[in-house]
């Protein structure tokens, strides 16, 4: 069975390669409830589109941008280096990718990055930063302008018109409830909640699963407020101290950022890690040395390969006017322990 082709998709849509064209590569002068038939068309064929000869014809590059953190850790570190490495797989498709750095905790900053991006450089962006009114606005002007957006690992408002890369955050939330019910067993105590801080929709969103699944089968553990570290030391260590002195007794900590080495510092100064349940997100190097030498008991993460190449897919899909494949952006929630951990790649 042939692959379909331009001239297939015309024919089965009943317009000329000049519309198809035209809706293809998302340029005006066709008729909405035409554009609607050949984007049925697509459907009902199952027509691909072959970007490496369509950008050879476009005679552009497609632009993209990835807007990331501007603080050091280990998963950001993955996130750079799947970027590089799938950036220089693209570059036969006029697939040009690049890294922006920005601070995450000032949202101002944030949104000034944003709206310095220029349409006639830029076509597409990939947002990873924590839901604030301020990167909601500026998020919304980029829609104005034409720049084509996704939400990448945290979710953004305006989700019908913001495509989002990762998992889903509430679920990943009520696997590690249920990972914590297990795992503390029957002993009664409580819970404590670290995150870099709340406006962050995915910690939003893991929060909200957790409650649900420890409400339901754990009443026996008592789940304190999330606490914000703001990526202070100091201040998490002073978080955690003053769990201990919870009544009754600490059993667990949910850490629900993926920046955690400092946290895991102060446990082990503190001599926690062998006396408590550690279950944290994101499976990095930091975090896979913690599962082999126990002080963790079990990380939940996500293929950041597939994210990068899903958030670009999405990207260029959105700038073509294309749907993209939901079943092939579909990042899973793994769960990961020492006894089923992947090799070091």
């Amino acid at each position: 069975m042939h692959k379909p082709t331009t001239k297939d998709l015309a024919k089965a849509a009943g317009v000329s390669l000049a519309t198809v064209d035209r809706v293809l590569n998302a340029r005006a002068g066709v008729r909405p409830a035409t554009a609607e038939r050949v984007r049925q068309a697509i459907k009902e064929i199952n027509f691909v589109r072959d970007f490496s000869a369509a950008n050879l014809a476009r005679k552009k590059d497609y632009q993209l941008v990835f807007l990331l953190p501007d603080h050091d850790d280990e998963f950001i570190d993955q996130i750079q280096k799947q970027i590089a490495g799938t950036s220089r797989v693209l570059t036969h498709e006029r697939t040009k990718v690049s890294i922006l750095r920005t601070s995450a905790n000032d949202p101002h900053r944030v949104a000034k990055e944003i709206d310095n991006l220029s349409a006639s450089q830029i076509d597409g962006v990939a947002i990873m930063a924590p839901e604030t009114p301020q990167v909601r606005d500026a998020i919304l002007r980029l829609h104005a302008r034409g720049i084509a957006v996704v939400a990448f690992v945290s979710r953004q408002p305006n989700a019908k018109r913001t495509y989002y890369v990762g998992i889903n955050n509430e679920a990943a939330g009520r696997t590690v409830g249920q990972l914590m019910a297990r795992f503390t067993g029957q002993r009664h105590g409580t819970v404590l909640v670290l995150t870099e801080t709340m406006q962050s929709r995915d910690s939003q969103e893991r929060r909200h699963g957790f409650d649900a699944i420890t409400a339901k089968y754990a009443d026996r553990l008592t789940v304190g407020p999330s606490m914000e570290t703001y990526g202070d030391p100091q201040r998490a260590e002073k978080i955690v101290k003053m769990a201990l002195q919870s009544q009754p007794p600490m059993v667990g900590i949910y850490l629900m950022s993926h920046d955690i080495l400092d946290i895991m510092h102060v446990i082990d100064d503190l001599g926690m890690a062998q006396r408590i349940v550690v279950i944290g997100h994101e499976l990095t190097p930091f975090t896979r040395a913690r599962l082999v030498d126990g002080s963790m008991d079990a990380v939940i993460t996500q293929d950041v390969g597939h994210l990068v190449r899903s958030a670009i897919r999405m990207l260029r899909s959105k700038i073509t006017g294309m749907d993209p494949l939901d079943s092939q952006e579909r990042i899973r929630v793994e769960i990961i322990m020492r006894e089923n951990m992947p090799e070091d790649a």
